[in-house]
């Protein structure tokens, strides 16, 4: 038996071996370079890294379809726009954990300890959260351009790990911050033996852990119906777990009100570009065959999503946990472009990923400005008269919120109107008319907010809008201007996307 050397094409593969370079690099810094220094060292360096990584995005896109590290990789248009959308969104996050108050001073000290309160009063502020974020968007470059079941999985957890330790990093509400972590951590690993079984079942089906292999078995139907059903069952589980989909939604409320905001507004954001990614690549070429056996089903989970995350976030008194529930709603949204199953659908849901993850970091970089002694507050009754308080916050808000509920001349209302037509144009009325009345539903809780805003007098019980730093304010900035944008004049990027995005088959 003879060993013949992997080939891996470096260039192709580049963009994530600069982020882990970046993160590693993080590492040492953490370890070697003095407090003083140590949090603008690393915020440089990982704006470097993602810039420098965006930019090796953007000069392989010229590369053209192709395969990288022995075909377990795919570089294809989609994958360059996904890959693209992470690091623009992972950039304007980064600026938003720039503001280290948000986070503990030592990780590791039990809430509320003579450790704990020694590490803050010394200053040793511990800035692990900058090389665990690149880590983090180093697996969500890899899990949409993943072409095997093992690589899938590898990114699934490079991009998760990271995740359930910085949920739970919050400086203030300790205890609820690492319950978030391990609630997230215990059902992400659930959700990981869900996945591992079904790629098992999936290799007991075509013989192999390929895309392309599994493919071919499901083309020629020479394996048995009953393992590729569970197969994609379970799989189908690990990723919508990923996505916050009903009912795999569980950990959505609780890990977005406990995690720091900007912790929680790059997860809500990034995470949803990486797993409808590779959720889209695996239905559009993989199962694209099979459609007669999941798409009733992924029909009825879009149906449900939809509905349960407008109507419950009705309910809502804590802005985090809204949010939270509209993130459910919109994954429901999003499995709509899924379902579609056409080159219109893919065009809308990469659109729409986009310019979801814009709004959902400026919605979440506006959470972190409304504070009082203790702290952050989240709670909309304590919200009233804040665009008497600060009418630009208050203004940028509304404009997130309006585009969330897919108001005309938002970026949101392109996104949901490309992709529910896509959703008609296959044959999925069903979901579209659902989709339609969850949006009417969900305007309701998002008008309510701007209601409670701008027509009731503010209250005096020490809430106030913070001055926002440089950094936040650069995000807020560029992430309403995109969305306005977008809604104004969406045809270059939407031409862009069309000429780009086509899967390899």
């Amino acid at each position: 038996m003879t060993f013949s050397a992997p080939i891996l094409n470096y260039t192709l593969l580049s963009p994530i071996l600069i982020l882990l370079a970046g993160a590693l690099i993080g590492v040492l810094v953490e370890a070697f370079v003095s407090k003083a220094l140590r949090s603008v060292t690393q915020l440089s360096i990982t704006v470097g890294t993602l810039v420098l990584a965006l930019a090796q995005v953007w000069r392989i896109r010229h590369e053209g379809s192709t395969t990288a590290a022995m075909g377990s990789v795919v570089i294809d248009g989609p994958g360059v726009l996904l890959q693209a959308s992470i690091l623009i969104i992972a950039v304007i996050s980064v600026f938003l954990i720039a503001d280290t108050d948000h986070f503990t001073a030592l990780a590791a000290a039990l809430p509320g300890s003579d450790e704990e309160r020694h590490a803050v009063q010394t200053g040793n502020q511990v800035t692990e959260v900058y090389p665990l974020t690149l880590f983090a968007i180093s697996g969500m470059m890899l899990f949409p351009i993943s072409s095997d079941l093992i690589t899938l999985f590898v990114a699934l957890e490079m991009l998760s790990l990271p995740l359930y330790l910085m949920a739970g990093l919050s400086r203030r509400r300790r205890l609820a911050s690492q319950e978030a972590a391990l609630k997230y951590f215990l059902l992400g690993a659930f959700s990981s033996a869900f996945f591992l079984f079904g790629m098992a079942y999936l290799y007991g089906y075509s013989g192999s852990v390929t895309f392309a292999g599994i493919r071919e078995s499901v083309v020629g139907g020479s394996g048995n119906d009953v393992l590729l059903l569970i197969g994609m069952a379970f799989v189908s589980i690990g990723l919508l777990f990923k996505v916050g989909a009903v009912p795999f939604h569980a950990w959505s409320p609780d890990v977005y009100q406990g995690a720091p905001t900007p912790v929680t507004g790059f997860m809500a954001a990034a995470t949803k570009v990486a797993a409808f990614g590779a959720m889209l690549r695996i239905y559009y070429t993989v199962f694209a065959n099979a459609q007669w056996s999941w798409s009733p089903l992924l029909s009825a989970i879009a149906i449900i999503t939809m509905l349960f995350g407008s109507l419950v976030a009705i309910a809502q008194r804590d802005v985090k946990r809204m949010l939270a529930y509209s993130s459910i709603a919109h994954a429901g949204f999003l499995l709509a472009g899924v379902i579609a199953l056409n080159k219109a659908g893919l065009d809308a849901s990469i659109f729409y990923l986009f310019a979801y993850g814009i709004a959902t970091v400026g919605a979440f970089a506006i959470v972190t400005l409304v504070r009082d002694s203790g702290g952050e507050v989240t709670d909309l009754n304590r919200w009233k008269g804040l665009g008497k308080r600060s009418p630009w916050v208050a203004s940028a808000f509304a404009g997130f919120l309006l585009a969330f509920a897919g108001i005309p001349l938002t970026s949101g209302f392109i996104g949901k109107f490309s992709i529910f037509s896509a959703a008609y144009e296959s044959g999925a009325k069903g979901v579209v008319i659902a989709g339609v009345l969850s949006s009417a539903i969900a305007a309701f809780f998002y008008i309510r907010v701007i209601v409670l805003m701008f027509f009731t007098d503010p209250v005096q019980d020490g809430t106030s809008v913070e001055i926002p730093s440089i950094l936040t304010r650069s995000a807020i900035i560029f992430s309403i201007v995109v969305t306005i944008a977008l809604g104004v004049y969406p045809a270059p990027l939407l031409n862009f996307i069309t000429n780009l995005a086509t899967f390899i088959r």
